[in-house]
């Protein structure tokens, strides 16, 4: 049963908890395999759905120790037509494997006497979040887009969030395919060590672009996959950055381009972490959703918690 989908987001919870990070976890820490950065294949065993669950629960218990809210971000963000099929995922398998992350986050949802937990379909790209080769149109985009989002909109999720975007067509896309189905959606951008979407706007073109070709559809806009030192010198007192909500960074300083060679983990440092988006935060009190992405686990969540309770 979708629990927030009509109200999504809650107003009376101050800090929302997320973490995008568990595949870079699992790669680097774990010694799982995940070819395409996909995480979604987990759910075909027994084992694989054990792993997915205990970052769940492990977010639950923390949201529920500090009284925080928690957004659970599904494993389906590269499970999409184009992503899935370079793995040998066709359509038929890849509605069924998003289905299925949705029914097991339901099911650890109804499992815990926490609240709120929210349901998050996390979406990503066509292409490399990085380094795209193309650029759809928006009408592209959202042709592409309602395919995933279709299928998800038949389970109990409670709102669509485009992950790790480059550029803002393909996030109009989204946004309009989420409203076709009625589907509340966030939309976060990636920037580079400049503080500028890899394609080169910044985030007031790209946020304020979004809003004016979808009639400000989005529920909030976040930051995703950047060290908050990469983008904190850009962030402004003006109306655009009124709709950033969230930020999910990175636990490293690292260029993007630095991180797809890496060969080991650089998971910063958890503590100085969390005191960065925590002084974001004081500076923009208004930022209700704060998490981890590549490099970070549960010792950085922690510390953003921690920091951000700090007076």
């Amino acid at each position: 049963m979708t629990i927030y989908r009509d109200s999504f987001p809650p107003s009376n919870v101050d800090l929302f908890l997320a973490y995008a990070g568990m595949e870079t976890d699992l790669i680097f820490n774990q010694d799982v395999d995940l070819p395409g950065f996909a995480s979604y294949p987990l759910l075909k065993t027994t084992e694989g759905q054990e792993l997915l669950k205990g970052y769940m629960k492990d977010l639950i218990a923390l949201g529920k120790e500090t009284s925080a809210g928690v957004i659970l971000e599904s494993p389906t963000w590269v499970a999409n037509r184009d992503r899935g099929a370079a793995l040998g995922y066709g359509f038929d398998e890849l509605k069924k494997l998003n289905q299925d992350a949705i029914a097991m986050m339901a099911a650890v949802r109804l499992e815990s006497d926490h609240a709120p937990i929210v349901i998050s379909a996390n979406i990503g790209p066509r292409e490399d979040a990085y380094a795209p080769s193309a650029q759809m149109t928006p009408e592209e985009a959202e042709r592409y887009h309602a395919e995933q989002i279709a299928v998800l909109a038949e389970t109990d999720v409670d709102v669509i969030s485009g992950y790790t975007l480059a550029y803002p067509t393909e996030a109009i896309g989204m946004v309009r395919a989420a409203r076709q189905f009625g589907l509340p959606v966030v939309i976060s951008f990636t920037v580079e060590t400049n503080g500028r979407l890899p394609t080169g706007e910044s985030l007031d073109e790209a946020i304020s672009g979004v809003d004016t070709a979808t009639d400000g559809y989005a529920a909030y806009f976040m930051i995703n996959c950047a060290h908050p030192e990469h983008f904190s010198g850009v962030l402004e007192d003006a109306s655009w950055m009124q709709r950033v909500r969230g930020i999910i960074a990175n636990a490293s300083r690292c260029s993007h381009a630095d991180l797809d060679e890496a060969e080991e983990l650089d998971d910063g440092n958890p503590s100085e972490l969390g005191v960065q988006l925590s002084d974001l935060r004081r500076r923009f009190p208004h930022i209700k959703v704060l998490g981890g992405c590549c490099g970070t686990d549960m010792r950085h969540m922690k510390q953003i918690v921690t920091a951000s309770h700090t007076p």
